[in-house]
C-alpha cells in the first residue's frame, strides 16, 4: 500500500469539507456538477484497468477459508447491516442505504496491512482479494435494488438498471484498453499512470464537486457522525465475536483466524463510494455515510489488530508477520510484479 492510501479516508473527508466551503464561496457550487460523472468514469477505469480476473482461482486454493469468508461477507453481513440500519438509522433512509452500501462491500486493500500487523496469514488474505472484488461488483446492484426497495426508495429493478451501466461501461472500456496496451509497453505505462496511478484523485475531485453542489443537506444535519457511530461500532463488535467463533468452529489455526477476522471486518471500497456519487448525485447523505464509516473504522481495525496479537500470545503463537511464507514488502503492499508494477496493491482497487 502506498503512503497516500493510508490517508485516503481523511483526504476524502477533507474533500467533502472543501466542497462545502467552495460551494458557498465560489461558482463551483453551480458549475461543478457536470464534472462529477467524467471524474467517476476515470476513477472506475483505474479500478478496473488491472482487475485480477486471472487470479480468481487462487482464492479457492483453501476452499474452507474461501467458503467461510464469502458466506460471512456476502450473506451474513448484508443481513446484519440491514437489521442495524433499521434499528439505528430509521430517521434517514439515505443514511440507511449508505450504511448498507458500506457494509456489503468488503475492503480491497488495507485489510492486508492490518493482517500483517496482527501476524495473520497475509498470502491467504491476499488470495481472497480478487474474489471479494469481483463478487461485490456483481452483487452491489442487487443489494441496492433489494435494500433500496425495502427502504421505499424506488422500484428495485429500476435501481438495478440505473446502477449496472455505471459499473459495466467503465469495466468493459478498461478491459479493452488494457488488452490493447498489453503488447505496447509505452502505452501500458501511460495507461497505468493516467488510470490506476491517479484514480484516487479523480474520486477526491468528484467528492469535492458533489459536495460543492449538494452541500446544503449536510449543513442541516450536524448529527450525522453521532448517528452512524453506534451502528458502525456495533457491526465491528458483533462481527468480531461471530467470526472468532466461526474460525474456532472451522478449526482454523490462529494465523488463518486472524486473516478471516480482518477480511470480514474491513470495509472501505472505493467502488461503493463511486456508485453512491454516480447513482445518487442529489443525495449526498448516502456518500457521506461511506466517507464517515472508514474514519471510524481505522482506529477500530488498529485495536482489533492489537487484540488479535494479544490472543495470539495467549495461544502461544509467535513469529513474524510473514511467518506463513508471505513476506510483505514494507506496508504489506505485495512488492512488485515482474514488470515493475505494484503487486497485490495494484490489483486491489
Amino acid at each position: 500500500m502506498r503512503p497516500i492510501e493510508k490517508l485516503e479516508p481523511l483526504l476524502l473527508a477533507l474533500a467533502a469539507v472543501l466542497g462545502l466551503v467552495l460551494g458557498r464561496l465560489t461558482p463551483l457550487g453551480d458549475r461543478g456538477g457536470p464534472l462529477v460523472q467524467p471524474l467517476l468514469i476515470l476513477m472506475l477505469l483505474g479500478v478496473f484497468w488491472d482487475i485480477p480476473v486471472r487470479d480468481l482461482r487462487k482464492g479457492f486454493q483453501n476452499l474452507k477459508f474461501a467458503a467461510t469468508s464469502l458466506v460471512v461477507n456476502f450473506v451474513w453481513i448484508p443481513i446484519l447491516g440491514y437489521i442495524l440500519a433499521l434499528i439505528f438509522l430509521s430517521s434517514s433512509r439515505d443514511l440507511q442505504i449508505g450504511y448498507v452500501m458500506l457494509l456489503v462491500t468488503p475492503c480491497t486493500d488495507w485489510y492486508l496491512v492490518f493482517t500483517a500487523m496482527a501476524r495473520g496469514n497475509v498470502p491467504l488474505s491476499a488470495s481472497i482479494l480478487p474474489l471479494n472484488l469481483i463478487i461485490q461488483l456483481l452483487l452491489l446492484p442487487v443489494y441496492l435494488g433489494l435494500f433500496g426497495g425495502i427502504y421505499g426508495q424506488s422500484d428495485p429493478l429500476a435501481m438495478i438498471m440505473q446502477i449496472v451501466p455505471i459499473l459495466l461501461v467503465p469495466l468493459a472500456a478498461a478491459r479493452l484498453l488494457a488488452r490493447l496496451a498489453a503488447d505496447k509497453p509505452k502505452l501500458a505505462a501511460l495507461g497505468r499512470k493516467i488510470f490506476p496511478g491517479g484514480r484516487f484523485w479523480y474520486l477526491f475531485l468528484a467528492v469535492l464537486c458533489m459536495f460543492a453542489g449538494e452541500g446544503g443537506t449536510i449543513v442541516e444535519r450536524p448529527d450525522i457522525f453521532v448517528l452512524l457511530l453506534a451502528p458502525v461500532l456495533l457491526f465491528f463488535l458483533i462481527n468480531f465475536v461471530l467470526v472468532q467463533a466461526a474460525a474456532k468452529l472451522m478449526k482454523f489455526d490462529h494465523q488463518d483466524s486472524v486473516s478471516l477476522g480482518l477480511t470480514t471486518l474491513a470495509r472501505n471500497s472505493p467502488v461503493a463510494l463511486t456508485v453512491a456519487i454516480g447513482a445518487f448525485p442529489d443525495r449526498p447523505l448516502i456518500a457521506l455515510a461511506l466517507i464517515i464509516g472508514p474514519l471510524i473504522e481505522l482506529p477500530v481495525l488498529a485495536l482489533v489488530a492489537r487484540a488479535l496479537l494479544v490472543l495470539g500470545g495467549m495461544r502461544g503463537v509467535g513469529g513474524d508477520a510473514d511467518a506463513d511464507g508471505g513476506k510483505i514488502d514494507g506496508d504489506a503492499d505485495g512488492g512488485k510484479n515482474d514488470d515493475g508494477t505494484d503487486g497485490v496493491d495494484e490489483k486491489s482497487r
